[in-house]
């Protein structure tokens, strides 16, 4: 079955032919199509009932986890870009195995055929996402399968960058609620150790006369009971934030101040979280020793919501930027250096929130992408390969200067010629 279209009805199959692989099932064949496949009618209507979006969100909900303030779904994004919501294999297992234990079906209902199966393998992300009510799980679906339906043909994963991309520059321009830029620091021994946390807001003030002015917060938590920890692969920077002054805390003070920074921002209106490259982070926010989050939407909407937290990160926006279609994503270093913003201490968590957001800043506020392009790095594409071609001098900090024709250009600008750190000193 192709990942992009919609299939006919499953075929039923027993249990042991599947119940040895570890995998997941789009949502929407469960819901529409997995009832239609079972060979004993009686056990249609009680499945339909097990699975209606009233019933997966209702707190006595059998997949409903001890702690968790909602259904746990999972959010798979193929190579392609399309994104899917999915259960898990082991739900679809738990959920035949109750309603025969509860006496609702007579004998365990087949699970779908295996060719609905999808692999881990062919997922380029997946994440566990919670949905508290069945408003938000239905507007989920509706605006996966509306970005599915741009992305439909297309085929590339660049073409879903490129859409985010452009789906960033316009909510930054309409002002719209918080950019949060996190970053966590762990122990590159163990990485539940978590030694340090940064971030970097931005938002509008909109109380004076005139037009809303851009105020940025800076922080940087460490840890206390992590301080003995040092790095044994990336450079010890715990020291060297750049931006204010460090705050030492205790494992339990590191986690209240996470969640109620992001808290009082979700009040306040919707809240962009911002990442470079997010898989790690997202992970930390959601581990034991920080839980500030359960949900995050990651597809940008018409219509951002308050309360909702939304998943922006600059290694695909740059991937977009320099046209990339591969599943390679540059370093924080790499990204600021070709976007000439300036940085000291990367490593310390403070100090790589706020390039991020800079990053950011310098890729939103500028023209379209391929505009923006052709503006950073004149004529360094063509019709047939649309990634940029960099230079060594551009790659490497270490490349001397002379070895490459024109030298490296002036550091410091953006492609309009507008100073890269566009940051005000105004603090929340």
């Amino acid at each position: 079955m192709a990942h992009d279209g919609t299939p006919s009805a499953p075929r039923a199959q027993t249990a042991n032919a599947a119940s040895a692989v570890i995998g997941y099932y789009r949502f929407t064949d469960i819901f529409f199509e997995w009832h239609q496949a079972l060979p004993n009618q009686a056990d249609v209507s009680p499945l339909k009932a097990l699975i209606a979006y009233s019933t997966l969100v209702h707190p006595e909900h059998p997949l409903r986890k001890q702690g968790v303030n909602g259904i746990e779904l999972h959010l798979g994004t193929f190579e392609n870009g399309e994104m899917r919501l999915l259960f898990s294999s082991a739900q679809v297992e738990y959920m035949r195995y109750w309603l025969h234990a509860v006496g609702l079906t007579a004998q365990p209902i087949p699970l779908p055929a295996s060719e609905y199966l999808i692999q881990a393998s062919e997922l380029l992300t997946c994440s566990p996402n919670v949905y508290s009510d069945a408003t938000a799980l239905k507007r989920a679906i509706k605006g996966i399968d509306k970005n599915n339906k741009r992305l439909r043909g297309t085929g590339t994963l660049l073409t879903a960058r490129r859409f985010a991309f452009e789906r960033t520059r316009t909510l930054w321009a309409a002002r719209l609620g918080t950019w949060l830029a996190l970053d966590f620091e762990a122990w590159d021994m163990d990485h539940t150790v978590l030694t340090e946390f940064g971030w970097c807001a931005a938002r509008w003030d909109k109380t004076g006369a005139g037009e809303p002015k851009l105020v940025r917060e800076d922080g940087h938590l460490v840890v206390k009971e992590h301080q003995t920890f040092t790095q044994h692969y990336v450079p010890n920077n715990r020291e060297f934030y750049n931006f204010g002054k460090s705050e030492v805390v205790t494992r339990h003070e590191f986690k209240r101040r996470i969640q109620e920074l992001v808290g009082k921002l979700r009040e306040a209106g919707p809240v962009f979280l911002v990442f470079h490259d997010h898989s790690q982070d997202v992970k930390y926010l959601k581990s034991d020793m920080v839980q500030a989050v359960e949900r995050l939407e990651y597809l940008l909407p018409d219509s951002p919501q308050t309360g909702e937290l939304y998943v922006v990160d600059t290694a695909d926006l740059f991937c977009a930027l320099e046209g990339d279609a591969s599943n390679n994503r540059r370093s924080l270093e790499r990204v600021c250096r070709h976007l000439q913003i300036p940085t000291n201490y990367l490593h310390n968590a403070g100090n790589d929130a706020h390039y991020t957001l800079d990053a950011l800043i310098s890729m939103a506020s500028g023209d379209p992408v391929d505009q923006q392009r052709e503006q950073r790095w004149p004529k360094r594409t063509e019709d047939a390969q649309p990634k940029v071609e960099f230079q060594d001098w551009e790659e490497d900090d270490e490349y001397s200067d002379t070895e490459g024709v024109m030298g490296p250009p002036t550091a410091g600008t953006t492609a309009n010629g507008a100073a890269a750190d566009a940051r005000s000193d105004d603090e929340f």
